[in-house]
């Protein structure tokens, strides 16, 4: 099957069109800290104001599980998204309901609005597919056609991004189209060499993508806090390290299938350890097979790949064709142990082929580095969904588009 597209839904013009957008943001005070996915949802919905739709944009935020909770309130984005597509955005208070009711029937042509938090109702991730389906068929009434676009959510069977979508002529966004078509390319066509470099907390996060990729990869790089059950499968002490001891079997199996199928496997030969987990703790950097033996002993914890592992990480990544890189090399909230982050963002900017970065907090750790999306091939909007899609994973959102 194919994916439908915007252009099988044909002129759009006059029509209400509903965009389910991915506008799941981070606030604090009420402020919006990185308006990413804002900005990656403008060109479908530049493309329908300007074939003269009437745009009903439908989001989550945060997880209020089905709490009016003011906080999560879409309101700021409205305001930030008013200011990005420079004209004027509407918003109704209700997601469902006579206020949204009015704030649809307003709308003219080339007009658009948004409506209130999808999880202040409980039906919208209800695990029972009548209510579900119940809550898509009330939002159904406000459009003539829908338009799914937030590629982070296409792995979930929730009410707004699977039900709705089978209640009214439905077709993938610019951005859902996009996504794919890197996705694809990291999947089965990718340019060599083609390396994957993994970081973040936990091994258990990334088992999937570990083994459904190792047979595609020439090179696999491990940073983060998943570093240490692969140096602890090497029989390396790593103090009070994040470990994942019920991993090291799987781990070592891993590091075993490497070898075998010649893909380049790179472990950190240094990491900067400190004697707690706070931006100001005593820290420095050791040898990855000597940090118990180091002045903080046991104690020591590891926050960051160390600079020769960075440096041989760049290394790679430069005379690479195709870059996947998901989760930090280290605590990038700290500047402290942000550096082999900051390094292999760099790296990734200067890959002539396909450097892409992929969502969640790989995305958050190049925009607080200081780093612009149009130095890098691609960015992620869908952390969770680019990793389900990597494992081979079905998603849910995407087959009831005909994929």
């Amino acid at each position: 099957m194919t994916l439908r597209t915007l252009e099988s839904l044909g002129s759009l013009a006059g029509k209400r069109v509903i965009v389910r957008c991915d506008l799941n943001v981070p606030l604090k005070d009420g402020v919006i800290t990185d308006d990413g996915r804002i900005r990656a949802s403008l060109g479908t919905l530049d493309n329908l104001i300007n074939q003269g739709a009437r745009v009903v944009v439908i989001s989550h935020l945060g997880r209020p599980d089905g709490t009016i909770t003011p906080e999560f309130s879409l309101r700021p984005v409205a305001q930030r998204l008013s200011e990005l597509l420079g004209k004027s955005v509407g918003f109704s208070s209700e997601t469902v309901g006579d206020a949204a009711s009015a704030a649809v029937d307003a709308l003219a042509d080339g007009q658009i609005t948004v409506l209130e938090n999808l999880r202040f109702n409980a039906a919208e991730t209800s695990k029972d597919e009548g209510e579900r389906r119940a809550f898509a068929a009330a939002l159904a009434e406000f459009g003539d056609a829908f338009v799914s676009d937030g590629f982070g959510v296409v792995h979930r069977k929730q009410a707004s991004v699977y039900e709705l979508a089978s209640l009214l002529p439905s077709a993938a966004g610019l951005l859902i189209a996009a996504e794919l078509d890197v996705l694809d390319k990291l999947t089965e066509t990718p340019e060599r060499p083609y390396t994957v470099v993994l970081g973040g907390s936990k091994v258990s996060d990334k088992l999937g993508v570990i083994e459904h990729l190792l047979p595609r990869v020439d090179n696999l790089l491990i940073g983060g806090g998943m570093l240490f059950t692969f140096l602890a499968a090497q029989g390396h002490a790593v103090g009070k390290s994040l470990l994942e001891t019920d991993q090291l079997d799987r781990v070592k199996g891993y590091i075993a299938d490497a070898e075998s199928r010649g893909v380049t496997l790179v472990l950190p030969v240094d990491v900067v350890v400190a004697d707690s987990f706070s931006a100001d703790a005593d820290h420095l950097v050791v040898g990855a097979d000597g940090i118990e033996s180091s002045r903080l002993g046991d104690t020591a914890i590891g926050l960051d790949i160390g600079p020769e592992t960075a440096d041989r990480f760049a290394e790679i990544i430069g005379r690479s064709s195709t870059v996947f890189w998901n989760g930090p090399m280290g605590v990038f909230e700290f500047p402290t142990f942000a550096q082999g982050t900051r390094t292999v963002a760099e790296a990734l900017t200067r890959v002539s082929g396909l450097g892409v970065v992929g969502g969640g907090d790989s995305a958050a750790a190049v925009r607080k580095l200081g780093f612009t999306d149009d130095q890098f091939g691609h960015i992620s909007t869908g952390g969770g969904a680019s990793l389900e899609f990597l494992e081979g994973k079905k998603l849910p959102g995407l087959e009831v588009l005909g994929w």
